[in-house]
């Protein structure tokens, strides 16, 4: 039997996309799972004036596309009430606090409390002193707080927002969401690493030569254009998923799988990641933003023409660069990564590319000019999204006369009905914090190391006139993003704007 506790959430935020999108069919699948069973409510709360009958049907109008049963839907839908709610007025919480304490006695809640903040995060701090000063936070079970990104909008402002709610809710109690962290391939890493003797063995300096890290979005900014264009790439991407994929990557093996040693390692890889002056980051990093394009027979907007985006805007859409890893496993590694809107495809995917061996025996005459040719390398690469699995590039001796080689790759990819009915990262981390392991939540001193990182970056750019547009949609990105790897005598691994150019659709 699935383990279930008892308890309430209250979802600031409640009429909101997160909350119908993600979160409203992740509490379904709970419950059908049995992981949440009748002692759970929810409370929702918003602007919006909504009856709690209304709210029922927008909540089973959320969870209709995973085709429930009626009367199962209907039963889960009768677990939620709505409360409207001004986040600014104080008395609003003295309702709440009502609501709470009657559903607590009606479903025998024992006093748990899972609070969920789908909201901006310049409300944050008013809505978790008016939860304590409402004596929300007096209950004998347990109180938690999940908080969505942006943690902050840079070092000072993400530190100031911690110690807000660090006045009500102590580090254990805090659940920071990054929903990268709750994907399938991801919490794979370390069974990778950790569980292969083959690669944990290979796994540092002496046999790998680089790491590729890309987040790529073949879509534009859609409807966020107000929100991204004060973002952008950097802040948007490499300040939470990036460098929470890049600490799983280097981080030492943990003296236990537990959340308390897992998330030291995270922090010290963290924090071995080097700081760049100005000079390393003009050197080392790269930014861009999309012009209009033509793709595959689709024309597409520049940035600057998207709804609600500046007509001069200076915020970037793409983002590539070099983490160094000053430390003894990784030194002279380079990490590359690279993100983007309106690239060529979505895909997120990490590639390991090791070193060619030290002596090539296959060696070949392959041109006029004698050149020999070049053992490909051996890459593993881990596929996040759309498709899940691995792929290991071997060299193998091609059939017939001679010992010529040729690529093979050793192919794992989930299917897609296991795909569908894995849990959804949404549904993962909730069941997560219901349970109080912080395993996949980044701890404050994650956030705090991150916004260093990207602080200097965001501060050196911000002290040049960048040059947009620079590339066009459709593509992988600028020029220059090529440029920054093969300076270090690399290629990018991941390039699927050539195969649409072989075939003139780029």
């Amino acid at each position: 039997m699935p383990e279930h506790k008892p308890v309430l959430f209250t979802i600031f935020g409640a009429t909101g996309d997160l909350a119908y999108r993600k979160l409203y069919p992740s509490l379904y699948r709970l419950y059908h799972k049995g992981d949440l069973q009748e002692n759970f409510a929810v409370i929702g709360t918003a602007r919006r004036e909504w009856s709690d009958a209304h709210y029922r049907e927008i909540v089973q109008e959320a969870i209709a596309s995973l085709e429930p049963d009626a009367v199962e839907a209907k039963n889960f839908a009768s677990h939620f009430y709505y409360q409207a709610h001004d986040v600014q007025d104080t008395s609003h919480y003295d309702s709440i606090k009502q609501l709470t304490d009657e559903l607590d006695e009606k479903y025998q809640l024992a006093g748990n409390r899972l609070y969920y903040l789908a909201m901006s995060p310049n409300h944050f701090g008013t809505i978790v002193t008016n939860l304590k000063k409402s004596g929300m936070k007096d209950s004998q079970g347990f109180h938690r707080v999940i908080i969505e990104k942006p943690f902050g909008s840079d070092f000072q402002s993400a530190s100031q927002l911690n110690n807000e709610i660090g006045e009500v809710f102590a580090e254990n109690e805090i659940y920071r969401i990054d929903h990268y962290l709750g994907k399938e391939m991801i919490q794979n890493i370390s069974a990778i690493r950790f569980a292969n003797n083959i690669f944990e063995s290979l796994w540092n300096n002496r046999y790998i030569d680089n790491v590729q890290i890309n987040l790529a979005e073949s879509l534009g900014v859609e409807d966020r254009g107000g929100y991204y264009d004060k973002s952008g790439a950097l802040k948007d991407m490499v300040q939470n998923h990036i460098l929470q994929i890049l600490s799983l990557l280097v981080m030492e093996p943990p003296a236990a799988f537990s959340n308390t040693e897992i998330r030291a390692e995270k922090i010290k890889a963290l924090n071995a990641v080097r700081i760049y002056t100005p000079e390393e980051v003009q050197k080392n990093f790269v930014r861009g933003q999309y012009a209009a394009g033509k793709f595959d027979g689709k024309t597409f907007a520049a940035y600057r023409e998207e709804p609600n985006v500046a007509a001069d805007s200076k915020t970037e859409t793409f983002v590539a660069g070099k983490f160094t890893v000053d430390n003894f496993r990784w030194s002279g590694v380079p990490f590359y990564i690279r993100t983007g809107k309106r690239l060529t495809e979505k895909g997120t995917r990490i590639n390991i590319v090791f070193k060619q061996v030290p002596l090539n025996l296959f060696k070949a005459e392959i041109n006029a000019d004698c050149k020999e040719r070049q053992l490909p390398p051996n890459i593993l690469t881990i596929y996040i999204q759309p498709t899940e699995g691995f792929n290991l590039t071997l060299n193998g001796k091609e059939i017939g006369q001679g010992f010529d080689t040729h690529p093979v790759k050793l192919d794992y990819r989930n299917s897609a009905e296991t795909v569908e009915n894995s849990p959804e990262a949404y549904e993962r981390l909730i069941l997560d914090a219901l349970r109080g392991d912080a395993t996949n939540f980044t701890h404050w001193d994650e956030v705090a190391q991150s916004w260093r990182i990207v602080d200097a970056i965001r501060q050196a750019w911000d002290q040049t006139e960048p040059d947009f547009p620079n590339y066009e949609a459709g593509t992988m990105g600028p020029k220059a993003a090529y440029d920054l790897v093969a300076k270090d005598g690399f290629q990018w691994i991941w390039e699927p704007d050539e195969w649409y150019r072989e075939r003139d659709l780029l």
